[in-house]
């Protein structure tokens, strides 16, 4: 009788830190103001450019009129809500009110064309946007074919159609008259697109277990990562209806108690007067952000003294830009989180634990509570031990319900035993730190060596001549692909490519040598801060 084959071995990486139990029963929004008795007169959301105050029992007595708005004008349980807006007051009480009410939000970028307004208010059969009148007439002719109804959040134009009604319908109504509403677990509540691993944008459904289960991974617990009183300050000028802001920052900072200071857009003087003028304690950036400050040569007229944690996420940091933001602001923990739409956070560094674990420069932490994690060959999809670079993937119940109508999509990401394959190349090192290398469709191949554009890059801008900088393939017909470089000068810099290029050939291995340099005006970059790499290949293709 032949032996049973042997079944191969996974390595499954956990948090340093215990699990906590999670409270996946309760909708999000009931979970977000669950201790609201104990800071109801405390600060949650300040307009930074007004410095109106709203406070905990301002904001949940809003969100219950929202729903009751809501319900009066023709939105069920289920329906969904596209929210075109910048960060605003009216941003989060609609989100929540949706939540209260059963609805599911959709968010948009405001910037948007029409068609891409359109494509999705399409895909997700969109019943009401939520706007401001700057955007009305995107979406106005559009909304009106299809039957769907305009809350403008602000002065509404006199030329307005009929289908477009103030905000205040929404805020005016009686919260008593919020219906009752039976909301289970699995039920979606919010659906921002994203690309995924690969392919056109796609609707991602994140339900409230997801959602509660992801802010509470940061919040809750005895060792908390990041936000952990009700006196801190967070600053909100990354994009809500990015995942990362609207989960990291407002949601988290509501459920911790915590005061959210909101400002619409990213301005180098209006962050570092606003950090100075509110005492703001917590900054969530991205690294495009941070290396903007960092050369603005800004930070030293304003006291940020106040900021004792900065994270960044949504992109890798490297170690140079670390170490410049710890010289400038040596009072402040800075540590990297990693995630994507489709799971929230998925690993943070432990610095910012009531126990803190040191953090090793270039890593973005542990993996979160109540999460696994596991490390595959990107061809044999067999499970690698720590030190050894992969795909990343994800298991719990932080992971999405699926892709919108994309059951195909869904199953390439998610495998029959749960796991989510997030596109991302990792390692695992012997102290459960991860370090992201790049992502998987990114790495360029140089007769057969991986070459990572985010290690390149992060030299780059260390450079004092060099602004901001992207690393893409270029194809060869000997070595494959090779790296160039796309670079936007320091101002007033003259630095010529030939001085660029022996500026890395003196740092890498003769396989990660930059073959070319094309000098810019902007690096392309999605609003979460990631490199449009795809915009720099297509300029290259033209050449």
């Amino acid at each position: 009788m032949s032996p049973s084959p042997q079944k191969e071995q996974e390595f499954i990486f956990r948090s340093r830190l215990p699990d906590i139990v999670i409270p996946t029963h309760l909708p999000l929004h009931s979970y977000c103001f669950q201790n609201l008795s104990q800071f109801h007169n405390r600060p949650c959301l300040i307009n930074g450019h007004t410095g109106e105050t709203f406070t905990y029992s301002d904001v949940h007595l809003n969100v219950r009129k929202i729903a009751s708005g809501l319900n009066s004008i023709g939105i069920h349980q289920g329906d969904v809500i596209m929210l075109v807006l910048r960060n605003s007051f009216q941003f989060a009480i609609t989100f929540l009110g949706a939540s209260y009410r059963g609805a599911v939000i959709t968010t948009a970028n405001p910037l948007y064309t029409s068609s891409e307004l359109a494509k999705q208010a399409t895909a997700t059969k969109t019943k009401l946007i939520v706007t401001q009148s700057l955007y009305v007439s995107k979406i106005k002719e559009f909304a009106k074919m299809n039957n769907i109804k305009i809350v403008c959040t602000d002065d509404s134009p006199s030329s307005l159609e009929e289908n477009v009604v103030d905000f205040s319908v929404l805020t005016n109504a009686d919260e008593n008259e919020a219906p009752e509403v039976k909301i289970n677990a699995n039920d979606v509540v919010a659906l921002p697109f994203s690309s995924g691993t690969s392919g056109l944008p796609k609707g991602v459904m994140l339900t409230h277990e997801n959602l509660v289960t992801t802010i509470s991974e940061l919040v809750d617990g005895e060792n908390p990562h990041q936000y952990t009183n009700e006196e801190d300050v967070l600053l909100c000028v990354l994009p809500m209806f990015h995942i990362y802001a609207l989960n990291s920052i407002l949601l988290c900072g509501i459920r911790s108690g915590a005061a959210v200071l909101i400002l619409e857009k990213f301005e180098i003087k209006t962050v570092l007067e606003s950090i100075d003028k509110y005492k703001v304690t917590i900054v969530s950036f991205v690294p495009p952000i941070v290396l903007a400050l960092v050369k603005s040569g800004e930070l030293h007229r304003y006291d940020l003294s106040s900021v004792r944690r900065m994270i960044t996420g949504a992109a890798p940091m490297g170690m140079e830009l670390e170490q410049a933001v710890k010289d400038m602001m040596p009072q402040t923990v800075l540590g990297q989180g990693y995630g994507m739409t489709e799971a929230g956070p998925l690993s943070v560094s432990l610095a910012f634990a009531k126990k803190p674990f040191k953090t090793k420069p270039g890593a973005c932490g542990s993996v979160v509570r109540n999460a696994e994690m596991k490390i595959v060959d990107t061809e044999t999809g067999a499970s690698l031990p720590r030190n050894k670079a992969g795909e990343i993937c994800i298991r719990g119940t932080k992971v999405m319900k699926g892709y919108l109508n994309d059951p195909e999509a869904t199953k390439k990401t998610i495998d029959k035993d749960g796991w989510l394959h997030t596109g991302d190349i990792g390692l695992m090192d012997d102290d459960d730190e991860l370090f992201i290398v790049d992502r998987l469709k990114e790495l360029i191949k140089y007769k057969g060596y991986q070459v990572a554009p985010a290690e390149l890059e992060a030299l780059l801008i260390a450079h004092p001549d060099i602004f901001e900088a992207a690393v893409v393939p270029l194809k060869d017909e000997d070595a494959g692909e090779v790296p160039v470089a796309f670079v936007v000068r320091s101002s007033g810099s003259k630095i010529s490519e030939d001085e660029i290029k022996q500026y890395i050939s003196q740092q890498v291995v003769f396989y990660k040598r930059i073959n070319k340099v094309y000098f810019t005006e902007a690096i392309p970059k999605a609003v979460s801060g990631k490199i449009l790499r795809k915009e720099l290949t297509a300029r290259l293709m033209k050449d």
